[in-house]
């Protein structure tokens, strides 16, 4: 047998279900060393010191505990969080990074008769779990522009799915905007992925996270993560928040499936990332800061730019020769994502990295 040898994939004990899936694909996690890295959304910066210290109390203090099961509610986290967003604890639900409370919300509100509403670019998982759970999931174009219409999607549906600040374009939906889409549909749920929120800012600061809104309107549900803002994807930590009734449905999904989702070191490292909001708020003004910085040397270099506010940005090079300069930029090291799809092959999604990374990236773009 050779190094490189690979069985073949035999596929005659699979159900109908596993043989016609298409997964997700997530982007490119490169294994060579010294590469420019800015295709995942990761936060270039590390997470609060406070993290790593409160992980390695649980190890050194009590590492008897982990031969026991985590706290399956995750009732400190939850409370914390609670405590951040002015909520009771019964409105807010932990789960194994967002994707999984995704999928436990896809089971719990949109395996019905009526469709579920999404626009047609977005997160690219939403139509994954449309195929894998059964969800008749129904594509809403983005303007020409690529930013959503409210008024687009008035039509009967189970719920609807919104991206917020939308990925990949990075366009930030009002919180106005989102009242009215659950005013308008008060037997849908409004799911508002807010995966990038923590990035966005107003003007005349105003509230942009729909959390806001849970309180006056029942069929709004917001869910977010710490892999972005708090950077510790690694630790896989997603929340949701809503009223009590919508939170319960996702608990009794969630102890059907995985009653202990969250393991004891993630718990204690998202509750310390929680409680310092000083240092979280620093790190997501250097990563606003580098991405206005980022925009205007695009703009010079006659790139188009969607006015983002996640801690990306979608940029259309002058000759819309994305994939060629995507491929340019990965001969010198540099990795951005490329989507080989209508209406979003003529741009590059770039990831705001810190301030090398960035300079990096502009002086080979002018090279180019």
């Amino acid at each position: 047998m050779t190094d490189n040898f690979e069985p073949k994939i035999d596929t005659h004990l699979w159900s109908n279900k596993a043989r016609n899936l298409s997964p997700y694909v997530p982007g490119e996690q490169p294994k060579q060393e010294g590469l420019c890295k800015l295709n995942t959304n990761e936060n270039p910066y590390p997470p609060s010191p406070k993290v790593a210290e409160a992980i390695a109390q649980v190890l050194v203090n009590q590492a008897q505990q982990l031969r026991l099961y985590p706290a399956p509610e995750s009732d400190t986290l939850r409370q914390a969080l609670a405590s951040l967003h002015n909520l009771a604890i019964n409105q807010v639900f932990m789960g194994n990074g967002s994707d999984e409370v995704l999928a436990f919300i896809f089971l719990c509100f949109f395996a019905k008769e009526r469709p579920l509403l999404a626009p047609d670019i977005s997160y690219s998982f939403y139509p994954v779990y449309a195929e894998t759970f059964d969800v008749n999931l129904v594509k809403i174009a983005l303007r020409s522009d690529f930013s959503i219409e409210p008024d687009d999607y008035r039509q009967p549906c189970s719920g609807i799915i919104i991206a917020n600040p939308n990925a990949p374009t990075g366009i930030l939906l009002s919180v106005a905007a989102i009242a009215k889409l659950a005013s308008e549909h008060p037997n849908a749920v409004i799911v508002i992925d807010e995966a990038y929120i923590d990035f966005a800012q107003t003007s005349d600061n105003q509230p942009v996270s729909a959390i806001s809104l849970i309180n006056t309107h029942d069929n709004i549900l917001v869910t977010q993560t710490f892999s972005k803002s708090r950077s510790l994807a690694g630790l896989r930590v997603g929340m949701a928040f809503g009223n009590a009734s919508l939170i319960e449905a996702l608990t009794r999904m969630k102890n059907s499936f995985n009653s202990y989702p969250l393991d004891s070191l993630a718990q204690a490292g998202a509750v310390a990332s929680a409680i310092d909001t000083a240092y979280f708020k620093e790190v997501c003004q250097k990563v606003i800061q580098l991405r206005e910085q980022l925009t205007n040397e695009l703009v010079k270099l006659q790139f188009h730019v969607l006015p983002s506010q996640a801690n990306f940005v979608f940029a259309r090079p002058k000759n819309g020769k994305a994939r060629e300069m995507a491929a340019a930029l990965r001969e010198q090291g540099i990795v951005v994502r490329y989507f080989d799809k209508p209406r979003l092959n003529e741009y590059l999604r770039i990831t705001v990295g810190n301030a090398e990374q960035m300079k990096r990236l502009i002086v080979a773009l002018r090279e180019l």
